[in-house]
C-alpha cells in the first residue's frame, strides 16, 4: 500500500477531484458514518454513492477545503488521518439559521481500510456538534 498516494488521493477526492475515485475507491466500498439525517452510512452504497455523498457535503459549503492535521498513521491495511475542513456556508443545511456566507471550520478523523491499493472500508468521526453550532442548528 502506498500510504502517501492513498492519503493524497483521498484528500483530493474530498477537495472535489471526483476523477480520482475510480482508481482509489473499490466498487463496493463500505461506509460507516453518522449522517446528518440520522443514518449510519449504509445508504452510501459503493464508489458512486460515496462520490455522491461527498458532492452533497461540498454543495452546502463554497470553497470547502480539507487539509490533514495528523497522519497518515498506517498499520497493516489501515490508515488514519485527522483532518480539518474550512469553508463558507452556502445555505440549504436542514435546520440551520446561520446566514449564508458564515465561515465554518470543523475537524474529524478518517479511518480507511485498504484492499491492495483501493479504499475498501471507511469510518468517519467528525466534530459535527461544532459544525451544527456554527450553522446555528437548534
Amino acid at each position: 500500500m502506498n500510504v502517501d498516494l492513498v492519503t493524497r488521493s483521498w484528500l483530493n477526492l474530498w477537495n472535489g477531484d471526483y476523477d480520482v475515485a475510480k482508481d482509489l475507491v473499490s466498487d463496493d466500498i463500505r461506509v460507516h458514518a453518522a449522517l446528518a439525517d440520522g443514518g449510519d452510512g449504509t445508504a452510501v452504497s459503493g464508489r458512486d454513492g460515496l462520490v455522491g455523498w461527498i458532492s452533497q457535503v461540498r454543495a452546502t459549503f463554497s470553497s470547502l477545503t480539507f487539509s490533514i492535521e495528523v497522519g497518515p498513521i498506517a498499520q497493516n491495511d489501515h490508515l488514519a488521518v485527522r483532518w480539518i475542513a474550512n469553508g463558507i456556508y452556502g445555505g440549504g443545511f436542514p435546520g440551520a439559521s446561520a446566514p449564508i456566507g458564515t465561515s465554518i471550520s470543523f475537524a474529524g478523523t478518517d479511518l480507511l481500510r485498504t484492499d491492495e491499493d483501493h479504499v475498501a472500508e471507511y469510518w468517519v468521526n467528525s466534530d459535527m456538534h461544532v459544525l451544527l453550532a456554527q450553522l446555528q442548528v437548534g
